[in-house]
């Protein structure tokens, strides 16, 4: 093939992701739903996989303590071999059932909890013993697979299957597999995040500002949702310790304001 015609056929493939994500809407509300109350009574979300897997559920956990201001306690993501297996593959180390079991035991997996395991063949021993230590100790139980017949649907409450089919590259999962298991997961976790009052409208008001972009992406949040010019809306970050929500309440309730250019 053509490299035109490479990527033609592999954009083609992809374009089918959304479709097999959508299908399975029914089966991500009723994880979150289940999962929104367990947060708000004290519980904690734990994303458990392998390679590719693993990785998608340890950049989605990493993300919400910037993006939505809650304890990187909150939602956790775990990886078989370890932080190590983020940058180098650690193939083996989805066979380990032993340390599946482990790692929920390790972190104190309890009722308040939700445990969701992610294998796009299921065939991961790590996460399924994983699931079902997690089952045994009365926490919530989901998982993100790509395959119908996947082991892991018996072994969850909660079982999201997105059917992806055959990948261009067979059984390369980190290509279409892996794009659904991002969409899934960006679907869960952001849907967790606006029911636990962490987002207004569609805005993010406890985004944490590490950088100037974000010190810009708050101070634009605070001008719109206050009426006010960006420079008192930095001002008022200033003033109130980057927090949003204060900066826009105080502005609201009668402190300084200017009309928004």
């Amino acid at each position: 093939m053509s490299t035109r015609a490479m990527l033609t056929a592999i954009n083609r493939e992809d374009a089918t992701v959304p479709g097999a994500v959508a299908k399975a809407i029914p089966q991500i509300a009723q994880a979150v739903e289940r999962i929104v109350p367990l947060l708000k009574n004290g519980g904690r979300l734990f994303y458990i996989g392998a390679g590719t897997s693993g990785r998608l559920g340890c950049v989605d956990a990493s993300e919400m303590p910037p993006t939505y201001g809650v304890s990187s306690k909150l939602v956790q993501g775990i990886i078989a071999g370890g932080f190590g297996a983020l940058r180098r593959s650690i193939e083996g180390a989805e066979d380990d059932a032993v340390k599946g079991a482990a790692e929920m035991q390790t972190r104190a997996i309890g009722p308040r909890d939700a445990v969701i395991g992610l294998s796009a063949s299921g065939r991961a021993k790590y996460v399924q013993a994983a699931l079902t230590e997690a089952s045994k100790r009365g926490a919530f139980t989901a998982c993100i697979t790509c395959n119908r017949n996947s082991a892991l649907i018996p072994l969850a409450d909660v079982p999201i299957v997105a059917d992806t089919g055959a990948e261009v590259v067979a059984g390369s999962t980190r290509m279409k597999a892996g794009t659904a298991q991002k969409l899934v997961l960006n679907m869960i976790s952001t849907s967790v995040m606006v029911q636990l009052g962490r987002v207004k409208g569609n805005r993010m008001m406890d985004l944490k500002i590490k950088c100037d972009k974000l010190r810009e992406r708050a101070a634009r949040i605070v001008a719109d949702e206050a009426g006010v010019d960006m420079n008192t809306a930095l001002k008022a970050l200033t003033d109130h310790a980057g927090s949003i929500r204060k900066s826009v309440a105080a502005l609201q309730s009668g402190g300084l304001k200017k009309a928004r250019v």
